[in-house]
């Protein structure tokens, strides 16, 4: 059984390899959204990553398709206490940026789309320089004496205003980051490595890192001379013309073949071992492509593999 992981310094554990609900309601359809999240619990998943705007860039969506498909998967399973739910702030196209009542309002809409009385992990999506820390953390710090919310995390947000949030939160004794979801996986370092990193490491922040596969291409089903069939093959592909991106998967070809474990697994293990993360992100629309992710439970890289990769990518 895989152990599950403390979140930061919340009382929220978590498994080590958190599903993402982008697709849920965008390439996925309820019905197979269902059966992904049915396979994911069976095998001691816990931890269901969405947002508010998931997948309002849809046409004929408004945002919300994704809650709306996990709070009628949880209603239908009746298994709400065992499953750790994180959504987010600031992107539904009718509850854009993190002003306070904007937060509040957003909030209340998600509970709703989820049918459940609170949100286990509630972040700010991006980031609203514009608006004071200290409006966005008191609003925060206000759903989790409320209850409708058990902790707070931060996403896509600059090492300096994530530290200025800390010391607002420290100073006034109000509601915390626990947690932090950057853009971070083996061909994007330095979306986090740094400063970012730095914060969290200080700071005791777990990193739920997003993107953990590069939109598909860390699968290893990008190769040169083949088309892949996915709405993100676009954006995957073009790593695929890069050399570090080469590199990276010769490296992970190298170190699958030798530990019998499939690439996907590999470069997700690559990420658990970094410092900071508690639990990459992954999605999948189709139950072929869950146990490659749901292996990375079970996957201890050794150093020498783990600096094999490092090398790869940099």
């Amino acid at each position: 059984m895989t152990s599950l992981r403390k979140l930061g310094s919340s009382d929220l554990e978590v498994f080590p390899l958190s599903l993402g609900g982008n697709v849920f309601g965008w390439t996925a359809d309820e019905a197979q959204s269902f059966a992904v999240l049915d396979a994911y619990t069976a095998a001691g998943g816990n931890f269901l990553d969405t947002a508010d705007s998931y997948s309002a860039w849809i046409p004929g969506n408004r945002g919300g398709e994704s809650e709306t498909i996990i709070g009628k998967w949880v209603k239908a399973r009746g298994n709400r206490s065992d499953v750790v739910i994180a959504t987010k702030v600031s992107q539904h196209p009718e509850y854009r940026g993190l002003t306070a009542a904007n937060i509040k309002a957003a909030a209340d809409a998600s509970l709703r789309r989820l049918d459940t009385d609170y949100i286990d992990l509630y972040y700010t999506h991006f980031d609203n320089p514009e608006v004071p820390v200290e409006e966005i953390i008191g609003a925060l710090d206000e759903l989790v004496k409320a209850g409708k919310v058990r902790a707070i995390g931060a996403s896509n947000i600059s090492a300096e205003r994530l530290q200025e949030s800390l010391d607002f939160s420290d100073r006034e004794d109000l509601a915390r980051y626990v947690a932090l979801q950057p853009h971070y996986n083996l061909v994007s370092r330095d979306t986090y490595e740094g400063a970012l990193q730095g914060v969290a490491c200080r700071a005791g922040l777990a990193a739920v890192p997003y993107y953990a596969l590069a939109a598909g291409f860390l699968t290893g089903k990008y190769r040169p001379g083949t088309t892949v069939d996915s709405a993100r093959a676009e954006g995957a592909g073009k790593h695929l013309e890069t050399e570090r991106g080469q590199r990276v998967l010769e490296a992970l070809d190298e170190v699958a073949r030798a530990r019998g474990a499939e690439v996907a697994t590999v470069a997700l293990a690559w990420l658990a071992a970094q410092p900071t993360v508690a639990a990459p992100i992954a999605s999948a629309r189709t139950l072929d492509q869950l146990p490659a992710l749901l292996a990375v439970g079970d996957l201890t890289l050794t150093d020498e593999e783990t600096a094999k990769l490092t090398t790869a990518s940099a």
